[in-house]
């Protein structure tokens, strides 16, 4: 770090310093802070890692239930299993046509994430497996790899693209790098999400209706514009698609009212209601087996899904050419993201309400595990099913084991309703897409709310909304997610600082007074009044009629309101220098024998022309004493940052020249943001404040010392306690005399380091420090 060695900050360190702070504490304990070392910087990175052990074990979490398990979880997980599959299998076959694959692919993909997650996975309610936007999107890759190299098949272009999603899960969660998701901003995911549910929607509307011939690659407000030009070519699969849609919504409101009229039976009617697709699907199966049994094939009233292989009949690894890798790549960001986002968001969300947590490290590692065996057997990219986890969770699954019935039971569907299948009608399928993203695009009631709080955010979504409708759903999230990540950007790199005064604030109604209080009611000692800081320029939320005033004339407290670093350092510097050189008058006016002399970005002033009238603002404005930085904020520092605050450091001492202008910190906690500071010669006097006529006198807060972990009370001793006065309450007060309290001294001890007494506990401590001084000088 910054190519310091040792304890780099003696040779800077005043040799007086220490001495007089030794004295100015006594009789209680110092304090001798040590800056750290780059070698205790190293050794910081790897204390808080797990022992190898620890970290394997993390890596297969059933371990810690599994030995646990009893006949009771048993019978709730064989029943959880089983509804789930209900329910998979037709939400498989439909997502599937989504991809433009084969329907049994949504089968290979739901079985792979029902037999893998529980082996790796933190949730007992996720189901992983195909998802609607996730084949939506696995289907617009396949077409545009396919369309640029006709060589390879979709099967191929799918199963690849899974395989290299899940490399990059499961690099992320063995690196444990979770947090990453936390970079995706919501506004992006919103978006993104009704989008995909307009574009879903719309590309469905053709087989809902029976319309042919209608291009559903086209952005959607395109295919919005066929649909409504083909209306007249409706056949009857508009019956089959409409009236399917219709008995999904109905039974769904009809035992959502049931729960709500007898909550005492909730889990009954909740189970029914997840079982709706399987019974929509069943029912219009058998119609369309009785409509069509005893005609051929090219005579079929409407359309079905025909032929479906039996069994795992795409088992093979994907495929590895250099080509097909090259062209998935530039595919990946947008399903890597929305797979993160919605699996992490749905396992969350599950979580808090069954009252558990998960590890979203350890989520990535379950993904990228299911996405990389997953392709071996034919499925392609997965994630966390909305549909399927919420099933889940209504039935009360006790363990993620749960999907491992779930999983036997699809390999019979793969084996045994292979010609049941058969005669499912496209429109149906088309309606059960519909049913199941009908819901996902953010209400308007969500909308106003996101106006309220954040109309730029509205903005964005609207933005991204827009995009993916126009143009493509990735360029759609990419798109939300730089315009937020330019707007935090922004926000970081323009913020101007505070500054900040002091204000006597008095709790009013007191406890003590809380039963006898009236209007009129003098404040009494119980309301002991504190000090706050409030912005000098009134732009917040307090009572604009107050009085804020500075700690002193001549002293400025500036607080930085989005970190301290080089983004932000210039604006930063340039905005405190400019409102500090505006606030005061130099303390030497500098004199020029000719007017060529004057630098040419000098302005002269007032008193340097002559103009001695006390009325002139210039002549009234008070000289440069000192600056606290409130560093309540800042948790790291950098070069740049550092060496803008030493630039400012010589630009203030040229202004106050010949005094001298201190420089404090109040709550610098970080260790490290000290050790850059102290490098810098910041967090002390300078020798010119140590040689000054007046007496340097340092001020220091003092705390309870603890014994082991016990934190010794403050009580009188039998001993003389030693008696501390409250000098620096009289000084600003103006009272005569001094108040004395009894402390014991072996209980106390300084807070932070005496050698380094400008870095303070907080603003108070710093404006008293400030205070002593400039009353010393008869400020």
């Amino acid at each position: 770090m910054l190519g310091v060695k040792g304890n780099a900050d003696a040779h800077l360190t005043p040799d007086s310093l220490i001495q007089r702070s030794n004295e100015a504490i006594y009789p209680f304990e110092p304090f001798i802070e040590q800056i750290p070392t780059t070698k205790e910087w190293v050794l910081e990175q790897f204390s808080n890692q797990v022992n190898p052990i620890s970290y394997l074990r993390s890596l297969f979490p059933f371990i810690g239930w599994v030995r646990r398990y009893n006949t009771r979880w048993l019978i709730a997980d064989l029943i959880a299993g089983c509804t789930l599959s209900l329910v998979m299998i037709p939400q498989g076959l439909s997502n599937a046509i989504l991809t433009n694959l084969s329907p049994e692919f949504g089968l290979f993909t739901t079985f792979a994430g029902a037999s893998l997650y529980w082996v790796f996975g933190t949730s007992k309610d996720i189901c992983v497996g195909a998802t609607a936007v996730i084949s939506l999107l696995v289907g617009k890759t396949g077409t545009s790899i396919i369309d640029k190299n006709p060589n390879f098949t979709l099967e191929e272009v799918a199963k690849t693209h899974a395989f290299l999603a899940g490399c990059v899960f499961l690099i992320l969660g063995l690196l444990r790098l979770g947090w990453i998701v936390e970079l995706i901003p919501h506004v992006a995911i919103s978006s993104f999400i009704t989008a995909a549910a307009i574009i879903i929607t719309l590309g469905q509307v053709p087989n809902l209706l029976g319309i042919r011939d209608v291009n559903t690659k086209d952005p959607a407000y395109q295919i919005f514009i066929e649909i409504c030009k083909g209306l007249s070519r409706m056949k009857l699969d508009a019956v089959v698609g409409l009236t399917s849609l219709l008995l999904l919504m109905s039974v769904k409101w009809l035992f959502q009212y049931l729960a709500v009229r007898k909550p005492h039976q909730e889990k009954m009617w909740n189970t029914l209601a997840s079982l709706r697709l399987s019974f929509t699907a069943f029912l219009y199966i058998f119609i369309s087996y009785l409509v069509n049994r005893n005609v051929s094939q090219d005579e079929f009233k409407f359309r079905i899904l025909g032929h479906i292989p039996t069994g795992f009949g795409h088992i093979g690894p994907p495929t590895f050419q250099l080509e097909l890798v090259k062209s998935l790549l530039p595919e990946l960001p947008a399903i890597v993201i929305v797979i993160i986002v919605e699996h992490i968001a749905i396992g969350k969300s599950l979580a808090q309400k069954n009252d558990y947590s998960i590890v979203p490290s350890q989520e990535l590692v379950a993904i990228g595990a299911i996405n990389l065996a997953g392709p071996f057997v034919g499925a392609y990219a997965s994630t966390a099913s909305f549909g399927g986890s919420a099933s889940l969770s209504r039935v009360c699954v006790k363990t993620p084991l749960a999907g491992t019935f779930s999983a036997a039971i699809l390999v019979l569907a793969l084996y045994a309703l292979g010609q049941v299948l058969y005669w499912t009608p496209v429109a149906t399928m088309a309606a059960l897409i519909i049913h199941a993203v009908i819901n996902l695009p953010v209400s308007l009631d969500e909308l106003r709310k996101l106006w309220l709080i954040s109309p730029l955010d509205l903005v964005i979504y609207t933005l991204g909304l827009l995009t993916s409708i126009f143009s493509t759903l990735e360029n759609g999230i990419y798109v939300t997610t730089a315009l937020s990540a330019c707007l935090i950007f922004i926000r970081l790199l323009r913020g101007r600082g505070q500054f900040i005064g002091r204000v006597q604030v008095h709790p009013y109604p007191n406890s003590h007074t809380r039963s006898s209080v009236t209007v009129d009611a003098p404040f009494t000692s119980a309301n002991i009044p504190r000090d706050a800081f409030f912005r000098l320029n009134r732009k917040d939320a307090s009572n604009p009629s107050i009085y804020v005033e500075s700690p002193r004339p001549g002293v400025f407290i500036y607080r930085f309101p989005e970190g301290f670093n080089y983004v932000n350092q210039s604006q930063y510097m340039e905005f405190l220098l400019a409102y500090v050189t505006k606030e005061t008058c130099r303390t030497t006016v500098l004199d020029y024998k000719n007017p060529g002399d004057r630098p040419w970005n000098e302005c002269p002033s007032s008193r340097s022309q002559g103009l001695s009238d006390q009325s002139s603002s210039e002549a009234t404005k008070p000289t440069l004493k000192a600056l606290i930085f409130d560093f309540s904020t800042v948790s790291s520092i950098d070069a740049d940052a550092i060496n803008g605050l030493i630039i400012l450091r010589k630009q203030l001492e040229r202004w106050s020249s010949p005094e001298t202008v201190q420089l404090h910190f109040a709550s610098v906690d970080d260790r490290w943001v000290r050790r850059a500071l102290a490098v810098a010669g910041f967090g002390y006097p300078s020798s010119r404040e140590l040689e000054t006529p007046n007496p340097y006198s340092p001020v220091f807060t003092l705390a309870r010392k603890t014994t082991g972990t016990t934190c010794q009370p403050l009580r009188e001793s039998a001993i003389e306690p030693t008696r501390i006065s409250t000098t620096i309450e009289n000084l600003e007060s103006g009272r005569s005399g001094i108040e004395t309290i009894p402390i014991r001294t072996g209980q106390l001890t300084s807070t932070h380091g005496i050698n380094y007494p400008n870095f303070h506990a907080d603003l108070m401590a710093a404006v008293q420090a400030i205070n002593v001084f400039t009353t010393q000088e008869g400020i």
